[in-house]
């Protein structure tokens, strides 16, 4: 199921939301939450991923079991909203990242959660231990801030010359920070000047771009529900600022961006799957312990490279795993 299938599948659906699902079920299926952080438009294709791979380990929506699909858009706020309202439809199972599933951890310990996507689970206090999480939530860690260097790396083969290097991060989701410091403690080390930009909400980020001007050399984008949900208006903003930006995963260079090295998340949520159809068949999520990624991806936006007036070296463009013209 492509990006847009799925956005016509669920579309259709919406203006029944949040009861059509349920009133079509005659019997009670178990049912999945799934809390999307950001908006159909920009993660609906990892929806459609872990529903491919539901279908591959026999589970049919509408015939053996029903998913109710939310969406938070960027807005942290949503997430205990969303969170209560699954407990209130006694869900079976929640679906999400890491900060709607500690939102959602922290309303219910009997609900299993399991996060396709999270930078820091151990830390955040999601699990106690990757190898026996103990409590009811599971999944896997994208491991944000082991890949902060070949992003840095990969971004001075394009750009150099670089010695200004801006950050953008929203500083209420705790990972961002976590990430955002690692950034500049790396930086250091390579003999990188820093700015630091710290936004909370969408009115936040045209301003924060604006104080760049003259002061930077490119912009490292710390990914969160906020970012991806602008990351267009972002781009646009640091395209007509004449800075190139590195993300950590796809959707900042589909959306306009430069590049991204990191996690290939559709990969994630297809896993996430394997990880309900356990806990759908009986096992606890304290027993399932968290995992890594496996597969990365380098994504190089051409058409942004030119308008930046950028040559992205031969090794560079042999090496991505996707290149968008």
């Amino acid at each position: 199921m492509n990006r847009r299938d799925f956005i016509t599948l669920v579309g259709g659906a919406a203006a029944a939301w949040p009861l059509g699902a349920s009133a079509q079920q005659p019997v009670k299926l178990p049912t999945i939450g799934f809390l999307g952080p950001s908006t159909p438009l920009v993660s609906s294709h990892w929806a459609a991923a872990f529903v491919q791979r539901l279908h591959e380990l026999g589970w049919v929506e509408g015939q053996n079991v029903a998913v109710e699909y939310r969406w938070a858009e960027g807005r942290s706020e949503r997430y205990a909203e969303i969170a209560a309202e699954f407990i209130r439809l006694n869900v079976d199972v929640i679906v999400t990242v890491g900060g709607p599933a500690l939102s959602a951890k922290q309303m219910t310990s009997v609900i299993p959660i399991v996060f396709a996507v999270a930078a820091d689970p151990l830390g955040s206090g999601l699990v106690a231990n990757l190898a026996r999480p103990g409590g009811n939530a599971t999944g896997l860690s994208v491991q944000f801030t082991d890949t902060i260097g070949k992003r840095l790396e990969l971004l001075r083969e394009v750009v150099p010359t670089l010695r200004m290097l801006a950050i953008m991060a929203n500083v209420s989701y705790p990972a961002a920070l976590l990430e955002m410091g690692e950034v500049q403690t790396i930086t250091q080390k390579v003999g990188l000047n820093v700015v630091a930009l710290e936004i909370q909400r969408a009115e936040d980020i045209a301003p924060a771009i604006e104080t760049l001007r003259g002061r930077a050399e490119a912009l490292y984008v710390v990914g969160d529900s906020l970012v991806d949900a602008h990351r267009v208006r972002i781009n646009t903003l640091a395209l007509a600022a004449r800075l190139p930006t590195i993300y950590p995963y796809r959707e900042g260079p589909e959306g306009g961006g430069l590049m991204s090295y990191g996690a290939n998340f559709p990969n994630l949520f297809r896993r996430s799957a394997d990880y309900v159809d356990k806990i759908l068949r009986g096992t606890k999520p304290a027993d399932l312990p968290v995992e890594q990624p496996t597969k990365f991806d380098l994504v190089i936006n051409l058409k942004t490279a030119k308008a930046l007036g950028l040559q992205i070296p031969d090794k560079l463009l042999a090496l991505a795993d996707e290149v968008i013209e």
